[in-house]
C-alpha cells in the first residue's frame, strides 16, 4: 500500500509574516510514514536478513539500514542501554534520574537507569543528546525514529510525570521531522491523543493483542499500527482481530537473531 506523505512547514503565522513581506514561503520538509498493513520485522537486539516478504524492518540506532526497506531506528530515549550507563555516569550524570536519597533510579526489569526529564533545562539538554542521534538515524538512511521507554514515569517513584515525558517528545518530534523523518509512539496507552498532539506519526505496540489495546492505539493512528506479540496466543488474538489492517508479528522476548536457539519469528 502506499505511504503515508506528511508536510511540515514552517507555523502558520510565519508563513503570514512571510508572505505579508513579499518573500515566498520556505519550502516545506517531507517524511514517509512506514506502508500500512506490511509485513514487518522487530530486529532491534540483533540485525540480520529479513524473512522473505519483509518491507518494513525496526533496528537499532547502530546498527545498518535494511537495503530497500523501510527501517525504522530505534532509540532508548528515556531510560539508558545497559552497555551506555558508564557514558551516561561519566558525561552526563546530572541528567540521570535520582531520588531523595541521591540513589539512580532504576528499570530494575532490564537494568536500565531512567533519564531526568523534570525539568526544561533537563529536557533540552536530553533533547540535544537524542537529537544528535536521530541526525546519525538521518544519514544512515532510516525513514522514522522509535523512541523508547516513554512510560518511565511510571518506574520513577513519582519523580516524573506524563507530561514531562510528552514536552520532550515535542521536542525530539520537531527535530524528526525536520530531518525527513517520522516518529513513532511506542507504547503506553495512558497517553491518549497527547502523543500525536505532540507530533507523533503512528505507533509500535507491544502486545496490545495480549492485554486488549490495540484499540487504544487505532482509535488515534488509524491502521498506522505496528504490533509485536511475544507468545503464540497473543499473535493469534492479534491477528483475527487486526490481521487485515495492521503490521503484526510474533517475535522473542530478547528480539534475537536467527540461530540464537531462541528465535522466534512469524507475521500475518
Amino acid at each position: 500500500m502506499i505511504p503515508v506523505l506528511r508536510r511540515i512547514g514552517v507555523p502558520a503565522l510565519a508563513v503570514l509574516a512571510v508572505i505579508g513581506l513579499g518573500f515566498g514561503a520556505a519550502e516545506p520538509t517531507t517524511y514517509t510514514l512506514p506502508p500500512v498493513n506490511a509485513k514487518f520485522d522487530y530486529q532491534i537486539g540483533a540485525a540480520y536478513t529479513p524473512p522473505s516478504g519483509v518491507t518494513v524492518v525496526s533496528r537499532d540506532r547502530t546498527a545498518t539500514p535494511a537495503a530497500g526497506l523501510y527501517n525504522i531506528c530505534y532509540v532508548n530515549v528515556f531510560q539508558t542501554q545497559p552497555d551506555e550507563i558508564s557514558w551516561w555516569q561519566t558525561n552526563h550524570n546530572d541528567l540521570l534520574l535520582k531520588d531523595s536519597s541521591g540513589k539512580y533510579v532504576v528499570d530494575g526489569a532490564w537494568g536500565e537507569n531512567l533519564i531526568d526529564v523534570s525539568t526544561p533545562a533537563k529536557r533540552t539538554a536530553v533533547a540535544a543528546i537524542v537529537n544528535g542521534w536521530i541526525d546519525g538515524c538521518a544519514s544512515k538512511g532510516f525513514k522514522a525514529v522509535e523512541p523508547d521507554n516513554i512510560d518511565s514515569y511510571e518506574r520513577s517513584g513519582g519523580l516524573l510525570t506524563k507530561a514531562n515525558a510528552v514536552a520532550l517528545l515535542q521536542l525530539l518530534a520537531l527535530h524528526a521531522h525536520d530531518k525527513g523523518l517520522a516518529i513513532a509512539q511506542k507504547n503506553t496507552t495512558a497517553l491518549g491523543t497527547a502523543g500525536k498532539n505532540a507530533g507523533l506519526d503512528f505507533a509500535i505496540a507491544e502486545e496490545c493483542g495480549r492485554y486488549n489495546e490495540c484499540d487504544a492505539y487505532t482509535s488515534v493512528y488509524g491502521n498506522n499500527v505496528i504490533v509485536i506479540e511475544y507468545t503464540k496466543n497473543a499473535f493469534t488474538k492479534a491477528c483475527n482481530g487486526y490481521g487485515p489492517s495492521l503490521s503484526i508479528v510474533l517475535r522473542d522476548l530478547n528480539v534475537t537473531a536467527p540461530g540464537s536457539g531462541t528465535y522466534k519469528y512469524d507475521a500475518c
